[in-house]
């Protein structure tokens, strides 16, 4: 395949992604002013906000089938017209059922566009290059983070929040077209089994001890790190730094570019570091690690500037995305889109628990001007750090189950 042709794949299935994160973070600026207008508890909003996340993760395994059998271009050029229509009707809606149906329906719409991405990559690259690949993916999704800071509120300064949904519907249309006109397809030879066996593949991938070693503490940080990045930090940074609401904004978008530069980073390095005698696998769990250490520090709110705490936060929280990068070592590459899409479904499940689980603990204090007290927000973390120490210490117990996957599939 030539460079130009690579070229295309990676703009435009990044360009997917970036929809996906845009509406994965938008209330992060939408929440102000919808829980203003309706009338929402922390609880309503964590339910409204993570409808997302249970639409992506409900879509994930007929996605990965459908992936398998027709390639990233044309579905995901198809599902991201259901987002387009997804943030139309929660654009339009003036009641919370109508909202949550259009969040429902934005989360099955973006739902194929991580997969999609990693599938296309390792049609069109050496596996080599997949960590940096994939990296540089996620560093474009970090971009729709950005914009949800910063850019967001200064444009909800001068329109409305319903006119920028609006905007919204037209930019997914446009990139959607631009998937089906401009991606390339790789011919490969087609798995011509049925649906049920399609599915049943997928169910091997879920008993599969190799799976859940590789993704035993990847699911557990990014299930945490999304669920704050969009929604959550936020009122933490308002409720227990006590910063002012365009500085909370300025970094949100600190965060998304911290998050960008660590998946970069983090994907140039694995292989290189690789050839020295350092895993993927090993070189993940460190970063992982880093990644608990820095919200160590912010639950014993340690004295640095938000900046640096927010920088590293954003650096490390993203490392877990090269555990997609292992599965391709682990998996035969027929079933690369259902192991990935399989993987993605489990985290965005997670996601969803951790952010309805979050919004309902903090219900449980009284608000104080619209804030809940800093020891509400502690608690959270406290409970979420000890759930990812408990499942770094599954993913650094010695197991030979890779080895055996490792020489099954070779």
């Amino acid at each position: 395949m030539t460079s130009s042709a690579r070229l295309r794949v990676f703009f435009l299935f990044a360009a997917g992604y970036f929809v996906s994160y845009v509406f994965r973070g938008v209330n992060l600026g939408f929440a102000p002013l919808i829980t203003h207008e309706l009338g929402l508890s922390a609880a309503d909003l964590g339910l409204l906000t993570s409808l997302y996340f249970i639409g992506f993760a409900l879509a994930q395994i007929p996605v990965g089938v459908l992936l398998d059998h027709f390639g990233p271009r044309r579905v995901t050029a198809g599902m991201l017209v259901f987002a387009a229509l997804g943030i139309g009707v929660f654009g339009a809606s003036h009641g919370l059922a109508g909202m949550m149906a259009g969040r429902l329906l934005i989360g099955v719409g973006v739902s194929v566009c991580l997969s999609a991405a990693f599938k296309a990559s390792a049609q069109h690259f050496p596996v080599a290059r997949l960590p940096l690949v994939n990296g540089l993916t996620m560093a474009m999704g970090g971009l729709g983070g950005v914009v949800v800071g910063s850019p967001l509120a200064s444009l909800l300064a001068f329109t409305s929040w319903r006119a920028v949904c609006a905007g919204l519907v037209l930019f997914t249309l446009v990139v959607a077209l631009a998937i089906l006109l401009f991606a390339p397809d790789k011919r490969e030879a087609r798995h011509q089994a049925d649906i049920v066996t399609q599915f049943k593949g997928t169910w091997h991938i879920l008993k599969s001890p190799a799976f859940w070693k590789i993704a035993s503490f990847s699911v557990v940080t990014q299930g945490v790190f999304y669920a704050m990045q969009s929604l959550w930090i936020r009122p933490y940074l308002l409720d227990v730094m006590g910063l002012s609401a365009s500085h909370s904004a300025a970094l949100v978008s600190l965060l998304g570019f911290a998050m960008m530069l660590g998946c970069i980073g983090f994907g140039a390095a694995a292989r290189s570091l690789e050839r020295k005698g350092v895993s993927v696998y090993a070189f993940c769990g460190i970063g992982m690690a880093l990644y608990v250490v820095v919200q160590v520090l912010m639950l014993v709110r340690a004295p640095l500037p938000p900046a640096v705490l927010l920088a590293a936060y954003g650096i490390f929280g993203g490392t877990g995305i090269l555990s997609y990068a292992i599965m391709a070592e682990y998996f035969p590459s027929h079933m690369i889109g259902r192991t990935n899409t399989t993987l993605t479904l489990v985290i965005f499940v997670l996601i969803f628990g951790f952010q309805v689980g979050i919004g309902a603990v903090l219900s449980l204090w009284p608000t104080e001007g619209g804030h809940y007290p800093a020891a509400a927000h502690l608690r959270v973390w406290g409970v979420l750090i000890a759930l990812q120490i408990a499942s770094a210490i599954w993913y650094v117990l010695p197991s030979r189950v890779l080895h055996k996957t490792e020489r099954a599939v070779s």
